[in-house]
């Protein structure tokens, strides 16, 4: 399965970030997609994020662990203790994996802590606000492939990465030279990396799958939504809203008479819904003029088989709705025809008043609404 939607590089200007989002670890991070995500792969993410300039009662160091898209743990050098974030985490772990993550979060700390001025003075930035973001962790795919992964960047530009089958750091720019130069010659911190990429990191990762299996291996089934509206110049723009789907890797695509028309669509990227799962929207611009079959295209591992969405008509889960509905309204109208039929012939003479018939206030109408 290939997605519509794809990043483009990891780390994106600073421009833009405030305090909230440093806060959660996200200022300037995954440009304006967040990373791709593999079919039936889970992930485990340590986002780490160091300012020079702190907000007001905010932390200069936070580490927010990610397993897939829910918060595994915080830290902050204001709390200085590792807290869990979901409840089955709380309830599966101990105090001693509490007290191993706060290790290794002062750890990193302390490093970053000296990392800042290093850094200041390599690039000549004593003054002003800056920051340092460093992503690391290990994806498993369902196929069995562990993919361990580390990189970091210093006032939004990227500084290292830790290429794992090499064993070797890769250098963004010339000042990166110089800490790659050092990093390369502590060969055992090398494999300690790798060690750490491959198998800890995996081993953390099995076990919060378990404990949060329930949130974490669901799978919720998208629903699709086609419409139009009138655009410039007499065309027309489509646009396909799929929504309820978990978890968040999905394939939404226009085709055209059955072909692929990924080139010509756009979309603002998936988006959570706020209920737990995601949503997503992708528009094409079409001449109404030229004669084609237009159809929706989604692919998402809930389903058995993908399913497409035709220009004017609803997705395959909506259109049993009205079907559904029908027969229960033809039902209804059945049982309401036979008691009135009933009740006149047990009171000849009598016609039915609005307040005196049981049906309106009775059992037909809860029928219907229930």
């Amino acid at each position: 399965m290939t997605s519509a939607h794809s990043s483009r590089k990891l780390w994106g200007p600073l421009a833009t970030c405030n305090s909230w989002e440093w806060w959660w670890g996200l200022c300037g991070l995954w440009g304006d997609q967040t990373l791709p995500v593999a079919v039936g792969l889970h992930s485990r993410r340590v986002l780490d994020t160091v300012v020079s300039q702190p907000g007001p009662g905010l932390p200069w160091y936070r580490r927010v662990v990610f397993v897939d898209d829910q918060v595994n743990y915080i830290y902050t050098s204001n709390t200085q203790r590792a807290q869990p974030g979901p409840v089955w985490m709380a309830q599966n772990e101990g105090l001693e994996f509490w007290d191993e993550m706060t290790w290794w979060a002062q750890r990193y700390q302390k490093w970053y802590n000296a990392s800042l001025n290093t850094l200041s003075q390599l690039y000549n930035r004593s003054k002003g606000f800056h920051i340092i973001q460093t992503m690391f962790g290990c994806d498993l795919r369902e196929d069995g492939i562990i993919q361990g992964f580390y990189q970091d960047s210093y006032d939004g530009r990227d500084f290292l990465t830790f290429d794992k089958e090499t064993m070797t750091w890769v250098a963004a720019d010339i000042g990166a030279q110089i800490t790659k130069r050092r990093w390369h010659a502590e060969v055992d911190d090398n494999q300690g990396w790798t060690h750490f990429l491959e198998e800890t990191c995996v081993s953390w990762l099995r076990s919060a799958l378990e404990y949060g299996k329930e949130t974490l291996q669901r799978k919720v089934r998208p629903t699709a939504r086609v419409s139009d509206r009138s655009s410039h110049d007499g065309l027309t723009t489509l646009s396909c809203k799929v929504s309820g789907f978990y978890p968040r890797d999905i394939t939404v695509i226009w085709l055209k008479n059955g072909e692929n028309r990924q080139q010509e669509t756009y979309s603002e990227g998936i988006l959570p819904s706020g209920d737990g799962t995601y949503q997503t929207w992708v528009t094409m611009e079409i001449d109404p003029k030229i004669k084609a079959h237009y159809s929706c295209h989604v692919e998402h591992e809930s389903l058995l088989e993908p399913f497409s969405v035709p220009w004017g008509k609803e997705s395959p889960n909506d259109s049993l709705i009205p079907i559904v509905a029908g027969v229960i309204t033809a039902v209804i109208l059945v049982g309401v025809t036979i008691g009135v039929v009933i009740w006149k012939k047990k009171r000849p003479g009598k016609e039915a008043g609005m307040g005196g018939f049981p049906g309106l206030a009775g059992p037909y109408p809860a029928v219907g609404l229930s």
